[in-house]
C-alpha cells in the first residue's frame, strides 16, 4: 500500500517522494490512490484561499493561484491529455490515426486554441469563488474528478495494449482499487454535499453527464480509454463542477 501510494505520486504529481522501483508489484493500488493527489491539490487551494483572505488580495489573484496552482502540482500532466485528445478528436481521423496524433509529443492549433479557452473560463469562474465554503466545495472536485478518472481505467476497455495507464492497470488489483476509489468518491461527494448541498447535487450531475459522454466518446471514437482521455476527462470534470458551484450559488441568490 506505501509503495503504491509513492507510485501515484511519482506519476501523477511533482511533490518529493522516495525513490522506489518501478516495479508491477509497487502498482498494485496505485490507481486507487490516485484521488490522493487531488485531496493535496484541494489542500493547498484552501491554504490559498486563507492567505488571500488574511491579505485582502484582489479576486483576480486568487483566481490566478487556482488555475496555476494544480498544474504546479501535478506538472500539467492531466492539461497536456485534454490537448492530446483535442488535437486527436480535432483531426475527424479513422481510429488508429487518431491514437497516433494522441502520442504525437507536438500540440497542435486546435488544442492551443481550447487549452487557451478552458484556461480563460476556469479563471473568470474562479473569479467568482469568494468564500471559504465555495473554496471547500471546489477542493473537494479535485478528489472526485480523480475518483471518476480512476474508474474508468479500471472499468474501461483500453484502446491500447501498451502505455503509461497500463502499466498502472495491468498491475493493479481491480476489487481493491475500485473499492478505495468508491470510498475517496464518497468522501468526495459526502464533503460536497456537507459544504453547500444544492451545488453538490448539481455538480453531482454533471459530473456523472460528464463520465457518460467520456465513456462514449472513448469507445466510439478510440476504440476504449488511454491516459490522455483520463486527464481529458479529468480537466472537464474540474471545469464542470466549477462552473456548478459557481451558477447555482448565482441561480440561487437570485431568484430565491
Amino acid at each position: 500500500m506505501i509503495a503504491s501510494l509513492i507510485s501515484a505520486f511519482l506519476m501523477y504529481s511533482r511533490i518529493p517522494m522516495p525513490q522506489i522501483a518501478w516495479q508491477p508489484e509497487n502498482r498494485r493500488f496505485a490507481l486507487g490512490w490516485f484521488p490522493a493527489v487531488g485531496a493535496v491539490i484541494g489542500i493547498l487551494l484552501l491554504l490559498w484561499r486563507f492567505i488571500c483572505d488574511a491579505l485582502r488580495l484582489n479576486p483576480l489573484l486568487f483566481a490566478g493561484g487556482a488555475v496555476i496552482l494544480p498544474i504546479l502540482i501535478t506538472g500539467g500532466i492531466h492539461a497536456d491529455g485534454f490537448c492530446d485528445v483535442t488535437d486527436a478528436r480535432a483531426s475527424y481521423a479513422e481510429r488508429e490515426k487518431r491514437l497516433q496524433i494522441m502520442a504525437d509529443p507536438h500540440i497542435g492549433s486546435f488544442a492551443v486554441m481550447q487549452i487557451c479557452l478552458y484556461l480563460i473560463l476556469q479563471t473568470a469562474l474562479f473569479t467568482q469563488i469568494s468564500t471559504l465554503r465555495q473554496t471547500l466545495f471546489v477542493s473537494f472536485g479535485y478528489i472526485l474528478s480523480r475518483a471518476g478518472s480512476a474508474l474508468s481505467a479500471v472499468t474501461f476497455k483500453n484502446a491500447k495494449q501498451e502505455g503509461t495507464l497500463q502499466s498502472f492497470v495491468n498491475p493493479s488489483h481491480k476489487t481493491v482499487t475500485l473499492c478505495m476509489v468508491t470510498i475517496w468518491g464518497c468522501i468526495a461527494v459526502s464533503g460536497m454535499m456537507v459544504s453547500e448541498l444544492r451545488s453538490a447535487i448539481c455538480a453531482i450531475i454533471v459530473t456523472v453527464c460528464i463520465w457518460l459522454h467520456y465513456k462514449s466518446v472513448a469507445c466510439r471514437e478510440f476504440g476504449g480509454t488511454t491516459g490522455d482521455l483520463c486527464g481529458w476527462f479529468l480537466q472537464r470534470c474540474e471545469l464542470g463542477i466549477l462552473a456548478a458551484s459557481v451558477l447555482s450559488n448565482a441561480i440561487l441568490e437570485r431568484f430565491v
